[in-house]
């Protein structure tokens, strides 16, 4: 399922009203007893009984609970779509096929996933330092796909075709972690889920894990409803093994990428499937 349609099904399912758009948080003040204030981007302000960050990378809820920050994991990525029509399409798809193509190399990588309805979503992965990016702010499209390409000079078209053709502009995207095991001492009426609890760099998992924590915060919630923190203490109970045994699978990069790429990850898919035979 699309993300943008799972996310349609959930907002669907709730009263109107629930969730109000445009309310974005520039500050939060601990007035304890676990009760916390929010300074919204229009100078309004909200009390909460129950304050959960579940705002992503750079969540302005994490420093209530810790002072970890999200640290660069080394690669940066960027990210396009094909569309239908053309015959640049027709010959990407004719390469991709049915699914999800990997072409693999040292430092970096060109990964296609077919999407529905025949669109195809493409990354470019690079092993870089943070300061690759720099100055490409999406302004100028044909910068971003000029530097793209001087990464993957010397392949073949057919390949780079996919990342640096016709396809919406590219969205640059540094990817950062925050420390494995990321966890934080029982903070009256606050808590995190998803990556404002623990960022990772992508494995497939992301999004399944962090709606894994919204359901289990909720059930908790559900359990014990005159009792909140009842409810956050049984909720992190969980929460942390459950992200730290995560994380423990993450680390894609150093198969992907690393000196014998492809290899390495031929040698885990041989792996794999000898243990289920």
């Amino acid at each position: 399922m699309q993300r943008g349609e799972l996310r349609s099904v959930l907002l669907d399912a709730l009263p109107a009203g629930t969730v109000r758009w445009g309310h974005r948080v520039r500050a939060v003040r601990d007035r304890g007893a676990g009760r916390h204030e929010l300074t919204l981007a229009d100078g309004a302000t909200r009390d909460t009984d129950v304050l959960v960050g579940a705002d992503g990378a750079w969540s302005r809820i994490r420093p209530l609970l810790s002072d970890a920050t999200p640290t660069y994991a080394g690669v940066t990525m960027v990210e396009t779509y094909l569309d239908r029509d053309g015959e640049q399409h027709r010959a990407a798809a004719a390469l991709v096929g049915g699914g999800t193509t990997l072409a693999l190399a040292p430092g970096r990588g060109i990964m296609v996933h077919r999407e529905r309805f025949g669109r195809l979503h493409a990354w470019a992965q690079m092993l870089v330092p943070p300061d690759w990016a720099d100055g490409l702010d999406g302004t100028d499209p044909a910068a971003t796909t000029a530097r793209v390409a001087r990464e993957y000079d010397g392949w073949d078209t057919a390949l780079t075709a996919l990342i640096t053709g016709r396809g919406t502009p590219p969205v640059v995207r540094r990817i950062h972690t925050l420390p494995a095991g990321h966890r934080w001492e029982r903070t009256p009426g606050v808590t995190l889920l998803g990556d404002a609890a623990h960022l990772q760099p992508p494995n497939g998992e992301g999004a399944n894990v962090a709606m894994l924590d919204g359901a289990e915060l909720g059930r908790a919630l559900a359990a014990h409803p005159d009792d909140p923190e009842a409810a956050l203490t049984e909720y992190e109970r969980d929460l942390f093994p459950r992200a730290a045994a995560a994380a423990t699978e993450s680390d894609n990069y150093r198969r992907l990428f690393g000196d014998d790429a492809p290899h390495g990850l031929i040698a885990d898919f041989d792996a794999a499937h000898r243990a289920a035979a």
